[in-house]
This record gives C-alpha cells, structure tokens and sequence, in this order.
C-alpha cells in the first residue's frame, strides 16, 4: 500500500502520537515519534528489510490519525495510555498488573511496621516496591526477629493491658505496655531504616556496640539478644547476591525467547538488597526484536510505577532519548546502562537467566494446554477450530444470596478479565435451575444481538436438571451451533469420576482420571466454582451487615437508633406489633404500619 499525499502532505514535523486505522475504525497501531512526518511516512517506504509482520499491518491501513505533543516525553504518556485503552492488534502488550506493595513505616510515637499496597502518604516512610507480597511479608518477619518492631494495627495496640504472644517469642518489644521506652525503640526502628535502605554494616557495627555495652554492665541476657541480632544479619548478607556498596536503587530489565514465548524478566535491586524479580509475558512479540520488548515494557511499565534512578537493560540501543524521557517523566535523573560491567553485569545475566528459564516454561505450559485443548476436542468431536470456553456455577447458602458466575478460556488460558458475576433476583431461594437460567439468559442475550463473542463450548457444573434448564435457554435464544456439556460429580464428589453430560447424547461420557480433557474440564469447572462462591460470599456479607431498616423510606440514622435501643435489637423489634412500634418517639402509625409491613 502506498499512503495517500494528502495524508503525509498532512503530518507535521513535530514531536506526538500516531494511529493506524483500517477500513471498520479499529485501531491497527499506536506509536510516538520526534517527528511525526518522517516516522510515518517510513512505513510506506519501498524496502526489503521490512519484517512480514508490519508488511502486514501496512496492507491494511485504511487511514492515519495523529496528535502533536509538547515532546517526546509527553508522547511516550500518551503512546501509552492509549495502548492501554485500545490494545491494538499490532502492538506489543503487557498486563496492566497491580500497584506494587511496600512495606511501611508508620510515622506514630511508636512506629508500625506493616504491608502497604496504593497510593503513597506521608509523613510515613515506605521501602521498595517489591516485586510481590511475598518477598514483602519475609522482610516483615527478618525485621521482627532482629528489631523487634510491632506489627500490630493501631486499634490493638492502644487497647492492650498486657504483652501479646509476639512479646513472648522475642518478635515484639511490647511498647504497647510500656516495657520498652521510646529512646530504646526509636534505635530499633532507625536500625531498621538503616538496613532497608542498605546500610547493613553501619547496623551491625551498633548491634554490636550495644550488645559490648549490655555486657561490660553484666546484662548477659541482652547481650545475648543484641548478639542473636547481630547473627541473623549477618546469615541474611551472606544470603544476599547483591553487594551492600551499591546504594542505588536500580531496576535490571532483560528479554529472552522460546519458541513463540517471549518473556522479559525484571530484578528489583532497593538498597542495595535483590527483593526479587518478576516475569511478564507480552501478547504481539512474536516477530518483535528484543529492543522493541524491552522499549515497550519500559514505556508500559513507568507509566504506572515509580522509576529508579538507575535502570540496566539488555538491549543494545541509543539509550540517550530513553533517559531524557524517562528523567522528564519521573523528574529525577534516570541513567539507562545497557553495557555493564561488573556487578551490574552479573546482575544481567542473573535477568536473563531467569527470563530464558520463564520463557521456557511458558512454552512448557503452553504445549501442555494446546495438548488438553486437543484432548478435549476429540473426545467430544469438536472441531479444530473449537477454542473459546466459556462455563457457568451458581452458589448460595441455603437460597441466600445467590450468584452466578462465568468464566473465560481462550487462547489456551483462563482469561480472568472477561469473567463476570451475575446477582440474581427474582428467583425463589435454593432454585438451582432458576438461578442457572437467569445466569444463561443475561449472559447471551446482548452475545445474541452482536454484542461480544459467542463461545464454542459451554460448561454447566451440574446434572441432567441443570442440561435441561441450558437446552431450554439456548433453544429460546435461537444459539443453536454452541455446544453444551454438563459436568456432573462422580461417585462421593471424587475428583477423576465426573460424567459429562452432552447435549444430543443419550449415555453420559466418562472419560478416565488421567485424560488430559478433563483435567482441563476440572481446571475451568473448579475455577467458576471458586468465582462464583468468592461473589456469594462478598454478597452474602454486604446483605448481613446492612440493616433492614436502612431501606425504609422515613426511617433515618436517629429512628433506627430508637427503635433498636427501644426493642433490643432486630430479633426483638421484629417481635413488635404496630402499636409498640407507634410508642417509639419520632414514629407516627402510618409508618408504624409501613415499618411493619416491610420486615414481615
């Protein structure tokens, strides 16, 4: 395809954002460039070293939109934001993952030391992020066991009369009871400080000047605390592979393939101490070179979260632009090191190995899923083409708060952003086939009308009565090409025993405990079950810490009080006539009568 003159004669030489459309509006391509003229018009340039994957994405550019920005900094924003809304088909994506935790040091008299997750507040101190709660939760408790700091939420700590348990396994100095002073603590918690922020040798040097000092006065048994202390520090460096003479916060970015798996693994360095790593496996990078991964991630990853004065990357590339963009954007010197050397080197290859090693598990993975996937397809005659799962659950308890649920498998992977809830209503407590139906109904009814995808296989966890509430659905939707199984439990709810009952066949299937098919139907039937008992669970609580009384027109913060205070509580005013209710101050007989017509 050759770009229209009137579309290039259009473009500025000017710094901002770009997007391929084809021929229905979809957005093909979102990029940002220094000079919005010269980096479209490349694509439309005759050359061979063009990869089929753009050749491809060009042949269907129908037409070009395009925003100037201040500079390239603000175009990376918005590059971004914008790959986030859209997901273009051609773009290099990554999970949007959430806000990574921290751990805090609350700024109180006696200081808190906890798990942070949000948004950032002081006067608190925070240490990291942490690449998972994990990693977060063992510093937690090396920090309890050499300072000795409470962990404890401000409601038990301002209403202890004596020592918890954590006082009496040495993880707690108890200032909660006053048998710690506020000088002693306050040096526990600055040496905490200190060895968060990598000062390791500075805090053992005044353990153990306090543990020579608890000695020379004879106070053995503290001596003998401060020495413990000093031990456990000392086991935690040897256990460390991050030297503690690298202060900087640095972050270590590296790429790796296998086969059609490409993973980028990021190292967390914070103080000089390795918090650990995380892998990311990006959709569309496939034909991406490692560069474009590692650009893509940087500029996906920082639009969220904090950036590191340092970064080391393993990628070759003019890393000049990249640090004044990710500096702009972070408003503190960013250096990107994309040839260490020496320990910053050590700590590519430590990335890269893990990357290489998460790829190929990846691919392991992904093998083992497209294997179940077929296994499934040819024991219930599907074709090929057969991929989208989509299966169904109802939970309650006893007719309470009933929820049904659905979940997604596609592309060879439970797709957890396409699962949805479903509160039903309208139907009598503990009618399984009613809440089924209604589950069914809102679920493909806007499918039907065009709204969405249809799946090609739908599992119901249930029996025969569950089959036939689904035909009957189906039938009455006119969803006449999807088909329909119900996974009905074995003998004694044993795992490996379930029968799959599919619609058109007499007999049910069984297929034996070790079939690649039903591991995977057990997989998505149990994670619908999970889904759906999580959403009854969360209803069910909302519905018993909420007050009847609360949706009664007329019958405000001040009435509820009295009518409680005057009968008890609910069981007692659910016992009340209409007149006993009238003698409540503040409540006429016409809402007497209303009160007691809405709880009976």
């Amino acid at each position: 395809m050759t770009i229209p003159g009137e579309i290039l004669d259009s473009l500025p030489h000017l710094p901002g954002v770009y997007r391929m459309l084809n021929a229905a509006d979809e957005v093909l391509y979102v990029g940002k460039a220094l000079d919005l003229k010269k980096r479209v018009a490349s694509y439309f340039q005759k050359s061979g070293g063009v990869s089929p994957r753009v050749q491809l994405m060009v042949s269907q550019v129908a037409s070009i939109q395009t925003t100037v920005t201040r500079s390239e900094a603000e175009a990376l924003l918005l590059e971004n934001n914008l790959i986030k809304t859209l997901s273009p088909r051609y773009n290099i994506l990554f999970r949007d993952d959430k806000s990574y935790p921290y751990l805090v040091l609350t700024a109180h008299r006696f200081p808190r030391l906890g798990f942070h997750r949000g948004s950032l507040e002081r006067p608190h101190r925070y240490f990291g992020p942490f690449p998972n709660a994990g990693a977060v939760r063992e510093s937690i408790q090396l920090l309890q066991k050499v300072f000795r700091i409470r962990t404890c939420e401000d409601t038990v700590f301002g209403n202890r009369s004596r020592p918890c348990l954590l006082h009496q396994i040495r993880r707690c100095t108890a200032p909660c009871v006053g048998l710690v002073t506020e000088t002693e603590y306050g040096e526990d918690v600055n040496g905490a400080e200190l060895f968060l922020t990598g000062k390791q040798d500075e805090v053992i040097e005044r353990l153990i000047a306090r543990m020579d000092s608890a000695a020379a006065s004879m106070r053995y048994e503290e001596a003998a605390i401060h020495r413990d202390r000093v031990a456990a520090l000392r086991k935690v460096r040897e256990k460390q592979f991050v030297s503690s003479d690298t202060e900087r916060d640095t972050d270590v970015i590296a790429c790796a393939r296998a086969g059609n798996v490409t993973c980028v693994n990021l190292v967390m360095i914070r103080g000089g101490q390795h918090l650990g790593d995380r892998n990311f496996l990006p959709r569309n990078a496939d034909e991406c070179a490692g560069e474009q991964v590692i650009e893509a991630f940087m500029g996906q990853h920082y639009l969220r979260h904090a950036i590191p004065p340092q970064i080391v990357i393993g990628a070759t590339t003019d890393v000049k632009p990249l640090e004044d963009i990710l500096s702009e954007q972070a408003r503190h010197r960013v250096r990107v090191v994309c040839a260490p050397a020496g320990t910053r080197r050590v700590w590519l290859e430590m990335a890269t190995k893990n990357a290489r090693l998460g790829a190929a598990q990846a691919l392991g993975l992904q093998a083992n899923r497209e294997a179940r996937l077929a296994a499934l397809q040819q024991a219930l005659e599907l074709p090929d083409t057969a991929r989208r799962i989509e299966c169904f659950d109802v939970s309650h308890t006893m007719g309470e708060a009933t929820v049904g649920s659905c979940v997604v498998h596609d592309r060879a992977a439970l797709q957890k952003g396409e699962y949805r809830r479903y509160n039903i209503t309208d139907v009598a407590p503990g009618d399984d086939y009613g809440a089924m139906r209604q589950t069914l109904m809102r679920r493909y009814r806007r499918l039907v009308s065009g709204e969405g995808r249809l799946p090609d296989l739908v599992l119901i966890d249930g029996g025969k009565g569950q089959l036939a509430v689904a035909q009957e659905t189906f039938a009455e939707l006119g969803l006449n090409d999807v088909a329909l199984v119900a996974v009905a439990k074995g003998e004694d709810r044993k795992p490996g025993l379930e029968q799959l009952l599919v619609a058109g066949r007499h007999e049910p299937l069984r297929l034996s405990g070790e079939h690649p098919g039903l591991h995977l139907i057990q997989e998505i039937r149990d994670e619908a079950h999970r889904f759906a008992i999580e959403g009854h669970r969360a209803r069910r609580g909302k519905t018993r810490s909420s007050s009847p009384l609360e949706s009664i027109a007329g019958v405000g913060a001040k009435r509820r009080q009295r009518l409680l205070a005057r009968f008890g509580g609910l069981r007692g005013l659910l016992s009340a006539s209409i007149d006993e209710l009238a003698q409540v101050e503040g409540i006429s007989r016409a809402l007497a009568e209303r009160i007691y017509r809405e709880l009976h």
